[in-house]
C-alpha cells in the first residue's frame, strides 16, 4: 500500500519524529507504521483507532508480519499506564472531535511531549490552532506540501491535570415522535450530534406498521432509530452496529437513557454480522463523497439478503440523487418507494425468496 499524502508530509519531518512510545491516533494503515518502526526503532508503539475498518487493517497487517511492539486499540476513548513521549493525530473530520481527543490523552503525556496534527487542507486543518487554543501552546504549522499541512504543539501545563470525564463530553438532546418521547446522547464527530436530521426523521415516520423479532439498525450511530422503535414496538431485539467507536459508545449511552436493551457491536459493512434479522432499518452513512458512499453502501446492499430471515424487510433513507432502488431490486427483491420529501427517498423491500 502506498503512503497516503499525510504519511509522506509526516516522514518529511524526521526532526519531530523521534520518540521511544509514541501513540498514533486514527492514523490509516498505509505503510507509515512499518515505515516508523525502521526508521527510528520505539520500544513499542500504540495504535488508537476508533474507526473499526483502521484499526482491523492495522491488526490483520502486524499480526501477519508478528509484530510484537505494535499495539492496537480501538475504542472511544484511549486508556493506558504508558507515557507516550510523541502524539501524532489525524485532523478528525469533525472538528467538534479535535478537543476530546485531546482531553482524552492529557493523563499519559507531560509539558515534553510532542504533539503532531496532520491532515489534508480540504479537511480544515487550518484552523488547528484557533481550536486547540484552550490546551496547547506553541501549535505552530511545521510543515506544508502534498495538499497538506502538519502542526506541532506541547500541551499547556495547567490542562495536564484535568480529569478527562466521558460524560461531559455527550450532548443530550430531547425529541418527539408521533408522541414518543427521547433523549438522545451523542458524542463529538457522531453524525446528528445536537439535534435529529432531516432524512433520519422521514425514516421514523414511514417504518412498518408492525416491527417483531429481530431488528439490526445497521449505521445507528446515536442510536436514534433503535431508540424509536424500541419505544414503539414492544415484541422486538435490537441489534445495532456502526463502524465508528464514537458512535457505538453513544448509541449505548441513548439505550440506556430511555430504558432500552440492545447488542451494539462495530462492523465493516456486514463483515461482523452473524445473525438473520426480520426487520433492517438503516439511514446509510454518507460521509466519504458520493463515488465511496455509493460503493459502500451498493456492497451493504447487495450482501444484506443473506442476513435477512425469511420474508424479511429492510427500509432504508437516501439523498435521493443516489439510485439504491435497482441495487435492492436485484439482491433483495421487490423494491417501493414509500414516500420522496425534501430531497430524501424512502425505499421498502422484503426478501423475495430464501
Amino acid at each position: 500500500m502506498s503512503l497516503s499524502n499525510p504519511s509522506q508530509v509526516l516522514l518529511r519531518n524526521s526532526e519531530l519524529l523521534v520518540a521511544k512510545t509514541p501513540l498514533f491516533i486514527n492514523l490509516p494503515e498505509d505503510g507509515f507504521i512499518d515505515a516508523y518502526l525502521e526508521l527510528y526503532k520505539p520500544n513499542s508503539i500504540n495504535c488508537f483507532n476508533n474507526n473499526f475498518i483502521d484499526y482491523q487493517a492495522i491488526i490483520n497487517k502486524h499480526r501477519q508480519t508478528a509484530t510484537q511492539n505494535v499495539q492496537a486499540i480501538f475504542s472511544s476513548t484511549y486508556q493506558t499506564k504508558i507515557y507516550h513521549d510523541l502524539v501524532i493525530i489525524t485532523f478528525p473530520k469533525s472538528k467538534a472531535e479535535l478537543n476530546f481527543t485531546l482531553a482524552m490523552i492529557a493523563h499519559c503525556i507531560d509539558v515534553t511531549t510532542k504533539i503532531l496534527l496532520v491532515g489534508e487542507k480540504k479537511g480544515g486543518i487550518q484552523s488547528a490552532p484557533k481550536l486547540t487554543k484552550d490546551l496547547l501552546s506553541c501549535c505552530q504549522k511545521a510543515d506544508a506540501a502534498r495538499h497538506c499541512l502538519l502542526f506541532a504543539g506541547l500541551f499547556q501545563p495547567e490542562k495536564l491535570s484535568i480529569v478527562f470525564n466521558l460524560q461531559d463530553w455527550f450532548k443530550k438532546y430531547k425529541i418527539t415522535v408521533e408522541g414518543i418521547e427521547l433523549t438522545i446522547a451523542s458524542l463529538p464527530g457522531v453524525f446528528s450530534q445536537k439535534k435529529l436530521d432531516t432524512g433520519t426523521a422521514l425514516l421514523l415516520g414511514n417504518l412498518p406498521e408492525k416491527m417483531s423479532g429481530k431488528v439490526l439498525d445497521f449505521g445507528c450511530g446515536a442510536g436514534v432509530i433503535s431508540c424509536f422503535i424500541g419505544k414503539k414496538f414492544t415484541a422486538i431485539n435490537l441489534s445495532l452496529l456502526d463502524v465508528s467507536a464514537l458512535a457505538l459508545t453513544s448509541a449505548q449511552e441513548s439505550l440506556a437513557l430511555n430504558g432500552l436493551l440492545g447488542q451494539v457491536f462495530p462492523s465493516n459493512s456486514l463483515s461482523d454480522v452473524n445473525e438473520q434479522y426480520q426487520y433492517v432499518v438503516s439511514n446509510p452513512p454518507f460521509h466519504q463523497g458520493v463515488k465511496t458512499h455509493y460503493q459502500a453502501s451498493e456492497e451493504f446492499l447487495a450482501g444484506i439478503n443473506k442476513k435477512l430471515s425469511k420474508r424479511g424487510n429492510i427500509t432504508i433513507v437516501a439523498n435521493s440523487f443516489l439510485r439504491y432502488q435497482p441495487i435492492m431490486q436485484a439482491h433483495i427483491g421487490d423494491t417501493r418507494v414509500i414516500t420522496k420529501e425534501q430531497g430524501f427517498t424512502i425505499y421498502q423491500a422484503q426478501l423475495s425468496s430464501k
